[in-house]
């Protein structure tokens, strides 16, 4: 994917919003990265060669640079070391400071001039790479690059949208076993006790999919789905409980997603009991879980983390957010179709249950942070780029964007993204686009209302019956801060011994009021009885 400055301009309803974030692009086109390290159990030391092999899409480059973290005293003896740059055998000038390698090439570029370079480099990991005992005492080395600690033991553009093929040529103690992203080309062991160990990724990825693992394990191949092979790894001490909680339902994720979006993009999909990760981690086609996964009776919160990382292989891995600031379109579809395969496969009543839990999670955040909004702004803060927002708000406005679509129109939205966007990267206003092209018609003002403005509709309302008219009267105020909402919301009314109707009515004001015509006081009447809007807010009986 062509790896340039790319300013997000989105003209949604009447705003015009410009967000890019800060991490300043080159023009480069990274095609492919070959990492060769050499691990042991003498230290924490690693040694590298990096093979990169770029595109110039300007001419006259005389420079460029690679991150890759550098020794400072803050990180006491933590950082790499870099012994040379060649390009062609050729040794190149270089600066090693502030976490990157310039480079000086040695004529200048032309365009679309493809570039080799070698860099030779060593040091102990400040971050990224994770060398440290597992709960089991057995040392182990596990790569967490999320969301941009790759640097700090690979050479490599660090950004998001950078995608490349890839390969890691792993040399370890041979007692030791090595599961990457891709498919395994070579494992040859060494008389001298080391082993080596190649994995081969074929489809372009971002930086902080590559994962590696090199620890004690335990690998069941649990089955195929349309010949692509569904493996655990997971800690030896721990095979039988492992195998148990991995078995599921990885194969029916597999399907769900292959025939509701389109292609698994990958050679395989492993599932990785690990020690670097807080939860899970989608790194493509080998996900990551914690130590603590593993509890052998497939609890429905590890099950649920499955799914959700499974989700992650088509939107955030297949298709790839462009910068920080659109991190919505991985978390937030992750939590969305981790709820549609719920539906699908453990019922509506269990899908709702979660619409409801997520529903709270925001309406919490929202009072600690009202202003917040889904799509950041010119994201400088690392540590800030996923929140509540960006996964449950973000995952409620597709299932908004599925009511307000219909369930058809929305599908073929989705499918048209997927196909356009595979092993490549996308903004919102790609989104947009796809899902316009479903719906027939201007989706600006919902995105805009949903995802580029804080809040959520804060509902104070009552309901009373007129016993002369038969009528149920409604009134509705919106409470929250700032301009009104604009939303649908349903107005469920069950009357004695019926069954419950359902009228829709449009917010458009601050204030609202609804008549309907009812034969008999009503049992109940309650707002949104089918779970489709996010807001906060009760009808109460006056």
């Amino acid at each position: 994917m062509t790896f340039m400055l790319r300013m997000v301009s989105l003209l949604l309803g009447t705003a015009s919003l410009l967000y890019a974030d800060p991490y300043p692009r080159q023009p480069i086109d990274v095609q492919h990265y070959r990492f060769a390290i050499t691990l042991s159990d003498s230290s924490d030391r690693i040694d590298g060669r990096a093979i990169i092999r770029l595109t110039a899409l300007n001419g006259g480059l005389t420079n460029l640079w690679l991150d890759l973290s550098n020794l400072t005293p803050a990180r006491q003896g933590r950082g790499m070391t870099v012994n040379q740059v060649r390009r062609d055998g050729v040794a190149l000038a270089f600066r090693h400071a502030g976490d990157r390698i310039t480079i000086t090439l040695d004529h200048p570029t032309s365009v679309g001039e493809r570039i080799e370079l070698e860099t030779v480099y060593a040091g102990v990991p400040a971050d990224g790479l994770q060398i440290k005992p597992t709960p089991h005492g057995d040392r182990a080395f596990f790569s967490d690059n999320w969301p941009d600690k790759g640097h700090h033991w690979l050479p490599l553009i660090d950004h998001i949208a950078d995608k490349a093929t890839m390969e890691m040529d792993i040399t370890a103690p041979s007692h030791y076993q090595v599961i990457s992203n891709g498919v395994r080309v070579e494992q040859t062991d060494d008389p001298r006790g080391t082993r080596r160990t190649v994995w081969r990724e074929s489809v372009p990825i971002a930086p902080w999919l590559y994962a590696l693992g090199v620890a004690h394990f335990a690998v069941q191949h649990v089955d195929d789905y349309a010949g692509i092979p569904i493996d655990t790894w997971v800690f030896t001490q721990q095979r039988d409980a492992g195998f148990h909680d991995f078995a599921v339902p990885t194969k029916d994720a597999l399907a769900f997603y292959s025939e509701w979006v389109g292609p698994f993009s990958y050679e395989k999909l492993a599932n990785v009991q690990s020690n670097s990760v807080s939860g899970g981690m989608e790194a493509a086609s080998a996900i990551f879980y914690s130590a603590g996964s593993v509890a052998g009776t497939r609890p429905v919160r590890w099950r649920n983390v499955v799914i959700h990382e499974i989700a992650h292989q088509w939107f955030g891995d297949a298709v790839t957010e462009t910068d920080w600031n659109e991190v919505w379109l991985s978390e937030g579809f992750a939590t969305y179709f981790t709820l549609l395969f719920i539906e699908h496969a453990y019922g509506r009543d269990e899908f709702v249950t979660g619409l409801r839990e997520s529903r709270r999670t925001v309406i919490d955040f929202d009072t600690k942070t009202p202003d917040y909004h889904v799509v950041h702004a010119n994201l400088t803060d690392m540590a800030k780029v996923t929140t509540a927002m960006t996964y449950q708000k973000g995952s409620w406005t597709l299932h908004m964007l599925r009511a307000e679509m219909g369930d058809d129109r929305f599908w073929a939205g989705i499918r048209d993204y997927y196909a356009r966007h595979r092993n490549g990267s996308a903004t919102t206003a790609d989104f947009r686009s796809a899902m316009e092209r479903a719906a027939g018609r201007d989706l600006g003002p919902f995105l805009q209302q949903w995802l580029y403005r804080g809040g959520v509709p804060k509902l104070a309302g009552t309901w009373r019956w007129e016993a002369a008219t038969r009528q149920v009267v409604v009134e509705l105020r919106q409470t929250q801060p700032g301009e009104p909402f604009r939303v649908p919301i349903d107005i469920g009314i069950t009357l004695p011994g019926a069954n419950p109707r359902v009228e829709r009515v449009q917010l458009e004001g601050r204030d609202g009021r609804y008549v309907f015509a009812a034969t008999t006081a009503p049992a109940t009447v309650e707002l949104d009885p089918n779970v489709r809007l996010l807001f906060d807010g009760q009808l109460l009986q006056r």
